[in-house]
């Protein structure tokens, strides 16, 4: 019986613009800040619980099942106090990853809920997986500082929904 992907985590690399070796190495799709997408060396399929074999490890002790999504963003980003860095999030990086999220949640028939695609940083609220202070994604352009992940994630799976219906 085949595995089964039902979670799509949301990260940013922490990388200037360029998607490296090791980006392809730990997430499934990276979106870069001009909107462009670039698979990684695993196909989703890779993390389909039960894992077995090589994966991408994209989220502490929450890979099975996960498909892993990241921009491309936020070399150099500080949380406190907030400094976005010299590769802050793009406009056009968001609506790509939402057209991405929308595209995978169709083929894959995974739901846009709280639990089913979500941040990193709701990782440890929503699913109760402890993670090691994880801030991806906590900041959207726009905003002065990094903001509730929750409330965060709502706005991301608010334009994730709009896509799917669009």
């Amino acid at each position: 019986m085949a595995g089964k992907l039902t979670r799509i985590h949301l990260h940013w690399t922490a990388g200037a613009d360029g998607v490296n070796a090791e980006e392809k190495d730990h997430y499934h799709f990276i979106v870069g800040r001009d909107g462009s997408v670039t698979p990684g060396d695993l196909p989703p399929e890779a993390n389909a619980a039960p894992i077995r074999g090589a994966y991408a490890a994209h989220t502490l002790n929450a890979n099975g099942g996960a498909i892993g999504v990241s921009l491309d963003a936020m070399a150099g980003a500080v949380e406190r106090p907030f400094v976005a860095g010299k590769y802050p999030i793009t406009e056009a990086q968001l609506d790509a990853m939402a057209r991405l999220v929308a595209d995978l949640c169709r083929k894959y028939g995974i739901p846009v809920t709280r639990k089913t695609v979500l941040t990193h940083a709701e990782v440890q609220p929503t699913l109760g997986i402890a993670q090691k202070q994880k801030w991806d994604i906590t900041w959207l352009p726009g905003m002065d500082r990094p903001g509730d992940a929750v409330t965060v994630g709502d706005v991301l799976r608010a334009k994730i929904s709009k896509a799917m219906a669009g």
